[in-house]
């Protein structure tokens, strides 16, 4: 390893990790320098089958105000709607599409595997895409100048999915048990977590700050 590694674990559903999102950014700003940025995704949903959102909308409804008092991040009407009214929508969570996306999109753009993540996440949480539906990528790619039809080919790919899976199961060697989370990867087997939930900017500084110094 040249640069200690810094590892964000998120779900592109975790409301939390959209409240962290701009931290994260910030971070990833900041030590670009001196830290490799890996962004993986935990599948927080992955139901054998489909599971409708009015499951977890009221747990959601309860937590999202939550989320917006203490980070600051607003939920969108567009995606509040499905959560006050989920008798009448048609989402189904499911967190294995977005995850291939990102693996997709990290053969791009590697360095900006936090932002790709953070504009899923404003997809979803503010502008009210249904992130397992194939459209909910097209402006993404036009933002990022990525060719659509090599995007949706690649959307379908077993390859793709099989890489989503691995970061899965990646995660879960981490012993991740909730999202944000953050850690620095010092040596092949030497793992540091720096922020396991929603972590304030100025802690998750001083933390990675004390690490690089030792």
């Amino acid at each position: 390893m040249n640069k200690p590694l810094l590892i964000y674990c998120y779900d592109a559903y975790c409301g939390w990790c959209y409240g962290f999102s701009k931290i994260m950014q910030q971070v990833a700003a900041d030590y670009s320098n001196e830290l490799d940025i890996e962004v993986l995704s935990g599948g927080m949903i992955l139901p054998e089958k489909p599971v409708h959102i009015k499951v977890s909308a009221g747990y959601i409804a309860n937590a999202y105000t939550q989320v917006e008092e203490l980070t600051g991040v607003k939920f969108g009407p567009d995606y509040l709607w499905h959560i006050l009214n989920p008798e009448e929508s048609d989402w189904y969570p499911h967190s294995e599409k977005p995850a291939i996306a990102l693996c997709i999109f990290k053969e791009y753009y590697p360095q900006r595997a936090v932002e790709f993540a953070a504009d899923l996440q404003y997809s979803l949480h503010y502008e009210g895409r249904d992130l397992t539906d194939n459209e909910a990528y097209r402006h993404l790619l036009e933002k990022y100048g990525i060719n659509e039809e090599a995007f949706f080919e690649k959307l379908s790919n077993e390859a793709y999915k099989e890489m989503a899976h691995y970061e899965f199961s990646l995660v879960k060697q981490l012993k991740v048990d909730g999202y944000p989370c953050v850690f620095i990867q010092t040596g092949d087997t030497t793992f540091h977590m720096v922020a396991r939930g929603y972590t304030e900017e100025a802690t998750l500084l001083n933390r990675i700050d004390e690490l690089l110094k030792k």
